[in-house]
């Protein structure tokens, strides 16, 4: 299984890049918001989701521990592949789709290619338990909060330390966004050990 990948873009194409890693590269799909921000020539490391099928492998890859997560919710909803989890990601921030989800916005999730209202309803019934509450990360679209970088490094240190999204979501909630990450993370921790 291949968990991350960090090398240097070498091409784009199609919401897709060529990672070089010493000279082998790797393509990687990635969401429309990570294909943007991918340059040429930069260094970038990439969580990544491998999926091996009986004619291909392919890989998905994400700049955050937490899209990650979120995209392997999504592809285990009945209905829900790859393509659509994709799909799906590629709407907001990783925290905007997990909002949608926890406060049940349907046509925000109907909105992405290939996803029906139908399957938008299979995914809030079945992970709304599993994505926390509601917070106002990143949540302009959706509940009129501001907006914030969707690289959020608290919820990637918490989720690195073995947090499921739901428990570093709520362990976050309410600590104020503005402290230093090192900060947010010792009071989500003393939060949850309470």
């Amino acid at each position: 299984m291949i968990a991350h990948i960090k090398g240097i873009i070498a091409e784009k194409f199609n919401n897709s890049v060529i990672v070089d890693v010493h000279g082998v590269g790797y393509e990687v799909a990635l969401t429309t918001l990570d294909y943007d921000d991918a340059n040429l020539n930069d260094e970038k490391k990439f969580y990544t989701y491998h999926k091996v099928a009986e004619m291909s492998e392919e890989l998905y890859g994400f700049s955050t521990l937490a899209a990650k997560r979120i995209f392997e919710l999504l592809i285990s909803v009945n209905g829900i592949g790859p393509k659509a989890g994709m799909a799906i990601l590629s709407l907001g921030t990783p925290e905007e789709v997990r909002n949608a989800i926890a406060n049940g916005d349907v046509a925000f999730i109907s909105k992405a290619a290939g996803v029906g209202k139908k399957s938008a309803e299979r995914a809030i019934v079945d992970l709304r338990d599993k994505v926390g509450l509601p917070s106002k990360y990143g949540a302009a679209d959706i509940i009129g909060a501001p907006r914030v970088d969707q690289h959020d490094e608290a919820m990637d240190a918490l989720m690195a330390l073995g947090f499921p999204l739901k428990d570093a979501t709520d362990a976050l909630s309410g600590i104020d966004e503005a402290l230093p990450v090192e900060e947010r993370i010792r009071l989500a921790l003393k939060k949850k050990a309470a």
